[in-house]
């Protein structure tokens, strides 16, 4: 898509910005600009602030059908661009309109939670009968090969917009830490999962899920959203599939 033609460091703002978007974060490059955009450049250059014109740009995004940790990731690509820290009030006025546009029309369940990008925990139930299958073929024990990395930053009282920017910012920390080849999955509010198999590594790797956790909702201003300190453990798997059908359900109370 061709984008408009607008004052010369506007303009200019706005290339460095999609530049960065589309190298870091943007998934399909014809779909992201929006006049929307241009608001949010020219409330950050006038020093005005960013909220109302954030607001629009979430609404837009959520509309879209774009999830909602991209959509912050973007926000934060401009600030980035910029050269300027991370303004909260951008983060909440985007979170605040992509969560509006959602709850007036929610979208329909499947495979993926849209504020976190992750699987849902039917998707993780059908990875898991998948790998007992597997270790029954290979008379393997589950328990012995496998378990979960859990994380939980629920705290009460927190509004829609605050829950679901905490969730966009654990599912990028997860596919940063983990990537491909881990199925993962948002259990709940404030609780997710990982699939992974048992090593001498895989304690050290939850308490490296925990820093960066903590890093990224610093950087993009939801601190204050999540659990202090936030929990993460290694969980056993029990000896069948439903009874680790079971232990998710109990992990999602």
């Amino acid at each position: 898509m061709s984008l408009p033609s607008s004052g010369a460091p506007a303009a200019d703002t706005r290339e460095r910005w999609r530049a960065a978007s589309l190298t870091e974060v943007w998934l399909r490059p014809g779909d992201w600009y929006h006049p929307a955009v241009d608001a949010l450049v020219e409330a950050v250059e006038a020093g005005r602030s960013p909220e109302a014109a954030a607001h629009r740009l979430g609404t837009a995004r959520s509309a879209a059908g774009i999830g909602l940790d991209e959509t912050l990731d973007d926000v934060a690509c401009l600030y980035r661009a910029v050269g300027a820290p991370l303004d909260v009030d951008a983060v909440r006025g985007a979170a605040q309109g992509w969560v509006l546009v959602r709850e007036r029309d929610p979208a329909p369940s499947g495979v993926r939670d849209p504020a976190t990008g992750l699987p849902t925990s039917d998707y993780l139930g059908e990875r898991l009968r998948e790998t007992y299958g597997r270790a029954a073929g290979n008379e393997q024990s589950v328990p012995d090969s496998h378990c979960l990395v859990v994380l939980d930053v629920a705290v009460d009282q927190l509004g829609a917009w605050q829950r679901m920017a905490r969730a966009a910012s654990v599912g990028r920390t997860l596919d940063q830490v983990f990537g491909d080849g881990h199925p993962m999955a948002s259990l709940s509010d404030g609780v997710f999962a990982v699939l992974c198999e048992r090593s001498p590594e895989t304690a050290r790797l939850a308490q490296s899920v925990r820093k960066i956790v903590e890093r990224n909702a610093e950087v993009l201003g939801v601190s204050g959203s999540m659990r202090r300190p936030v929990r993460v453990w290694v969980e056993g798997l029990p000896e069948s599939h439903q009874r680790a059908l079971e232990l998710i359900r109990h992990l999602r109370r």
